[in-house]
């Protein structure tokens, strides 16, 4: 006969009567610093919104609530009676801003893809020197740019600004898409290829659309930082090829001596509120995006 052993009872661990003060008040902190980003971030955006449907006289008043509202600046924005073309400038940019994006996500998927898959001797030497080309200082490159592009007949040409953007915008392109690359299944890809699939048909059918997300986001990405380039554009551009951020910044109105800054504040606008929509609509796709390739599986 067998005698079973007495089971020991652990003491139970006493739970502090203090947790949940302690997650509230964890919570709290986060909830605040969720709100201080918020208004950090967005505030901005909405005094330029407030002012730009504010009627020019009250352009410095100081309520934090829409007043005067108005239309006129709208108007005064995409007018040509002051020597502005709003409307030119922003069919500059999307052309400037497509074209770069589509030539950077040509380039950096077949190269992220060979970066992610082929070894080969200094790879590593391959990604520094891409990385490094991110951080040069786009202010040391305006002269010597200036120089070529004068010497060339390229000054106030598209390509004069479409070239070094997509040197801008590259690195960041094959750098994410390396990172993304390189957590796929790889065994997907040789699985087609023993169905019959060359390499280029495989990539084409299996993994490319897999890359979607990351492709989409690194887009988005490149868009928006070709949209918002400045300072090159203000020096290769002319009247003709002047993208939006050269356009508000030469913003003139009725009087020489006063800055239309409600005007100003309307095509800020306008160009603002569709990439936000965009960020919205397709936030979900950008997030999975960014974060694919994070975890290993």
């Amino acid at each position: 006969m067998t005698h079973r052993a007495p089971e020991l009872e652990l003491p139970s661990r006493p739970v502090p009567r203090n947790r949940p003060k302690r997650f509230a008040f964890k919570n709290s902190r986060i909830y605040i610093g969720v709100a201080i980003i918020l208004v950090w971030g967005l505030a901005p955006f909405y005094w330029m919104m407030v002012t730009a449907f504010r009627d020019p006289d009250y352009t410095f008043d100081t309520t934090p609530w829409p007043t005067h509202l108005t239309l006129e600046n709208f108007q005064n924005a995409l007018s040509t009676s002051s020597g502005n073309n709003f409307t030119r400038a922003v069919v500059n940019s999307m052309i400037i801003g497509g074209i770069t994006t589509v030539v950077a996500l040509a380039v950096g998927i077949f190269t992220a893809y060979a970066l992610a898959r082929i070894e080969f001797r200094f790879k590593y030497v391959v990604v520094g020197i891409v990385l490094g080309a991110s951080m040069f200082p786009v202010v040391a490159l305006v002269t010597p740019l200036f120089q070529l592009f004068t010497n060339i007949g390229w000054i106030g040409t598209y390509q004069a600004m479409i070239i070094p953007n997509i040197s801008f915008v590259l690195p960041l392109t094959i750098y994410t898409l390396t990172s993304f690359f390189k957590e796929l299944p790889w065994e997907l890809e040789e699985a087609a290829r023993i169905d019959g699939a060359s390499r280029g048909q495989a990539f084409r059918l299996v993994m490319l659309p897999l890359a979607a997300p990351a492709l989409f986001t690194t887009a988005i990405l490149a868009f928006i930082a070709t949209v918002n380039e400045y300072l090159l554009a203000s020096q290769l551009s002319s009247d003709a090829t002047e993208p939006v951020t050269v356009a508000i910044a030469r913003f003139s109105g009725n009087d020489p001596h006063v800055v239309p800054y409600a005007a100003i504040m309307a095509a800020g606008t306008i160009v603002t509120i569709p990439l936000v929509i965009m960020v919205l609509l397709f936030q979900r796709r950008i997030v999975s995006g960014l974060t694919a390739g994070g975890v290993k599986s």
